[in-house]
């Protein structure tokens, strides 16, 4: 029988040469690329399908995701090779590395400051206070639930701020990274998806502005929070599975080696330095602070709050929500962390618990802790982009309005699956509402209620995907944020994720048909609270 090393090996060379295979029969088909021949058909949802499968076989992210570019490649240049070639480096990794320039820089910033809380001993002094004060396990997991849905502004700087701020406090529970990353990742996107001030908000009222559905966008967004089943019932299953005190599938093993064995699943280079034995918990607090001001002035900033706007988007002097609409978070979130990271510098040796030269040493040490998921990131973001260049948007359309045709009163239920397959597929959910939001709004009638439960379905299925997606970028900034194996951190969270989905599916049914959403937000709680006790019944049968 194969050991599972030799079987990933064996997997990952045989998709490998499969796609080396076809590329050598079709070598004779350079010169000016075509348009392919596979563009608008369900042909250009398989190269991420290829490379999510690969993931969950081969427990390996780097060379899947390159495999599933390498299959997109081929599919779009019609298995030319040197075409091919040229599509991976400059339409997918040039093309990536380029576009999420400021995200990079970024998480570059974060990764800084993070490793200067950790010397200055920071971390390590909320560790301490945690264990004092937070006694248990589910206090633990509570309060990491807590501190995400507080952070709703943005999704990246959410999952690396509550990780690094709660990892002392899930380590010292004997909380697996696993389950600390699912946590993130369940807050994260969710709650900047309900929340009307968030970049979230702001990418859907841009989509919807111009659409005719009678309000503004943002109203539009706000109307459609009630209905956002999904993102609420997560909300509703964390509470519950910490309350219950169990886990099922492949979340169970890691939280048993987690309390009984001590091992909690953490990458090989986690930062385990307890640092500067002078840090206290004002030095853990004081840098979030900071951080979270600046990040917020620099987003709002960027958008045009204080009157300048040099990037060519509306006034929006003194409109707060307005200057959220207008902003771009890839500028606006590097300008607030290179300010942070300066003051913070400034704080930390102020205070005398580093000297300048110990901080400077963070420099390289926040830099290579950001390595790999910057690594998936731009293999993540170059696979979307042969989605994109194969028509997938094209498709999923027709698809859609072909479902128009037939039980109306079904289409948010629909809507909420193909936005699923669609954000899952593609890692994006800005990508997959802004796809189908302008499909949503020609199907249904400006005037009607299903408008707004049709387009919460959207949003709802866009953050799901995402939620599930291995090559979605807030799922690789939650496994970053916990110090987790990507990969890992996918199949755990899985079971988890497609449970809430269930019975979202069920709640956009009802809601076709009863447009009530505090009837149908009930039902989904009780529905919730339900299919944890028949699961912790399996579990515990499963136990004994």
């Amino acid at each position: 029988m194969q050991n599972p090393r030799t079987r990933r090996a064996l997997t990952a060379f045989l998709a490998a040469a499969a796609c080396l295979a076809l590329t050598v029969v079709a070598f004779a088909s350079d010169g000016e690329a075509p348009v392919s021949n596979m563009y608008a058909t369900f042909w250009a949802l398989v190269p991420p399908i290829v490379a999510i499968v690969l993931a969950l076989i081969t427990k390996e992210a780097y060379s899947s995701l390159f495999i599933g570019i390498l299959v997109g490649a081929l599919f779009q240049c019609n298995f030319a090779p040197v075409a091919t070639l040229d599509t991976i480096v400059n339409d997918g990794l040039v093309s990536a590395i380029e576009g999420n320039a400021g995200i990079f820089l970024f998480l570059v910033l974060l990764g800084i400051i993070v490793a200067l809380v950790n010397a200055s001993g920071g971390s390590a002094a909320f560790g301490r206070w945690a264990e004092k004060n937070i006694k248990t396990r589910v206090g633990a997991m509570l309060a990491t639930f807590v501190l995400g849905v507080l952070i709703f502004i943005d999704d990246y700087f959410n999952c690396l701020t509550v990780g690094s701020v709660m990892r002392p406090v899930t380590d010292g529970h004997k909380i697996s990274r696993p389950k600390l990353a699912y946590l993130i990742d369940a807050t994260a996107a969710p709650v900047c998806m309900i929340a009307p001030v968030s970049s979230w908000a702001a990418a859907v009222s841009g989509v919807a502005a111009d659409l005719d559905t009678g309000v503004s966008g943002i109203e539009l967004f706000i109307r459609a929070i009630p209905y956002n089943f999904y993102s609420l019932l997560t909300f509703v299953f964390i509470v519950g599975l910490a309350v219950m005190k169990f886990d099922y599938g492949p979340m169970k093993l890691h939280e048993i080696n987690a309390k009984l064995k001590g091992d909690l699943g953490a990458l090989e280079n986690s930062e385990t330095d307890e640092g500067s034995s002078k840090g206290k918990v004002i030095d853990l607090i004081i840098p979030v602070v900071i951080l979270f001001v600046l990040c917020t002035v620099g987003m709002i900033y960027v958008g045009g709050f204080f009157g300048v706007d040099a990037w060519g988007g509306t006034d929006c002097a003194g409109d707060f929500i307005g200057a959220f609409g207008n902003t771009d978070a890839f500028i606006g979130l590097p300008w607030g962390g290179l300010v942070s990271l300066v003051l913070i510098v400034v704080y930390l040796v102020a205070r005398r618990v580093l000297t300048f030269k110990e901080a400077m040493a963070c420099v390289p040490k926040g830099f290579i802790a950001m390595v790999p998921p910057i690594t998936i990131l731009t293999l993540a973001v170059s696979l979307k982009s042969m989605t994109s260049a194969l028509g997938a948007d094209v498709f999923v359309e027709g698809v859609m309005k072909g479902a128009s045709n037939f039980l109306y009163a079904m289409l948010p239920a629909v809507i909420f699956l193909v936005a699923c397959v669609l954000a899952f597929a593609s890692g994006t959910s800005w990508g997959t509402f802004g796809i189908l939001i302008p499909i949503v709004v020609s199907v249904f009638d400006p005037n009607s209620a299903l408008l707004t439960v049709g387009i919460s379905a959207c949003l709802a299925g866009a953050v799901c995907g995402d939620h599930c997606s291995p090559i979605s970028d807030t799922t690789i900034m939650a496994s970053a944020g916990a110090q987790c194996d990507h990969v890992t951190h996918v199949s755990t969270q899985l079971p988890y994720a497609v449970t809430v989905a269930a019975v979202s599916f069920v709640c956009f049914i009802i809601a076709g048909f009863v447009q009530n959403a505090i009837l149908c937000l009930a039902l989904g709680a009780v529905l919730t609270i339900g299919a944890l006790l028949v699961l912790r019944s399996m579990s515990g049968k499963e136990a004994a």
